[in-house]
């Protein structure tokens, strides 16, 4: 004879919302987030007995987080933000500064977080989406890693292979003379421009990026290996200096010296990034050494650091020349 058992609709409930509400601890870690607007976003988030902190990483300097609590299972949490429309593509939000809450719901190593604030009448929302990211892995013995043949990424005549990040933006870039040239006017390091950043059609995942740079006095911009890590370009001189200046990872890693030259001369990185650690040699030099990067850099393409991702060249800053871009991929990993 077969038993049926029934439960009341309350119970069920009960049971549904018992499995549903995450717990705190599963909000802690590191999120690789796609943004609402397509940016790339990386949110850490910690825990210390009944005190939470975050921080929020997408365009421009860290972003911090308050009045973080959890509550029913989820996450909530406040920033002041402005949510006016762009006036151009690629320009940031307008109008002032409002309240913003953000909910945060974890599902296992997903994580979905909504932004509401009020604009005018109604409210405006937004839905985040990311993933958890694993640990660090250990640092990488990088005598036991193979490096496959050197790969051209620019072939000095056009700008086949490459495209704009955001077609909607202006395209300051042209090939001159086998040099790939950004040709914007802008002036300022301000993370918003009306020109647009150029990326590989391609994809890579680990590897060893070299290249030329000529930046001009007081000029910036910046080389993005595998879509999501940012070396500084700048001149030995500019105001950006120690973990914004030149042979940084940009506000992930500080180099161990500035071995940048003057504006205007041609410089040359060689760039190698192998399971989430990065060594940067810099005119010659080594400047970082095979360190760890913990995520994204600002103004990443993605913040998805697993993923294969394209090489991505700022050209929102200023104007900058680069050559002689080649890269050679991982194809053998025994560290």
């Amino acid at each position: 004879m077969t038993k049926q058992i029934f439960f009341s609709p309350l119970i069920v409930l009960l049971l549904v919302t018992a499995a549903a509400a995450a717990p705190p601890q599963s909000f802690v870690g590191d999120w690789a987030l796609q943004m609402d607007n397509g940016d790339a976003g990386w949110l850490t988030i910690d825990q210390r007995g009944d005190d939470w902190s975050a921080e929020l990483w997408t365009v421009g300097q860290p972003k911090a987080v308050n009045d973080i609590a959890y509550t029913d299972g989820k996450l909530v949490f406040k920033r002041q933000c402005r949510i006016g429309d762009a006036e151009y593509p690629g320009g940031p939000p307008t109008g002032p500064r409002v309240p913003c809450d953000f909910v945060a719901i974890v599902d296992g190593n997903k994580i979905k977080i909504t932004m509401t604030a009020a604009a005018g009448d109604a409210n405006r929302t937004a839905n985040h989406r990311g993933k958890r990211l694993p640990p660090l892995p250990s640092r990488p013995d990088l005598s036991q890693v193979t490096f496959g043949l050197p790969m051209e990424l620019f072939n000095g005549v056009d700008l086949t292979g490459w495209t704009l990040s955001n077609p909607a933006q202006k395209n300051g870039w042209k090939a001159i003379n086998g040099e790939l040239v950004n040709e914007s006017p802008k002036e300022t390091f301000e993370p918003f421009s009306r020109y647009g950043n150029l990326r590989t059609l391609r994809t890579f995942g680990d590897g060893k990026l070299t290249l030329q740079f000529n930046v001009p006095a007081k000029g910036n911009s910046g080389v993005y290996v595998r879509g999501a890590y940012e070396a500084q370009v700048t001149d030995r001189d500019s105001r950006m200096q120690g973990i914004q200046g030149v042979g940084a990872i940009f506000g992930r890693i500080k180099p161990t010296k500035n071995a940048g030259k003057p504006g205007g001369q041609w410089q040359q990185y060689e760039i190698t990034i192998v399971d989430r650690h990065a060594t940067v040699v810099l005119n010659g030099e080594t400047v970082i050494d095979n360190q760890p990067i913990r995520g994204n850099t600002n103004g990443a393409f993605q913040a998805d650091v697993l993923n294969p991702g394209p090489l991505y060249l700022q050209g929102d800053h200023t104007a900058v020349r680069y050559r002689n871009i080649i890269f050679q991929p991982v194809t053998e990993n025994e560290s």
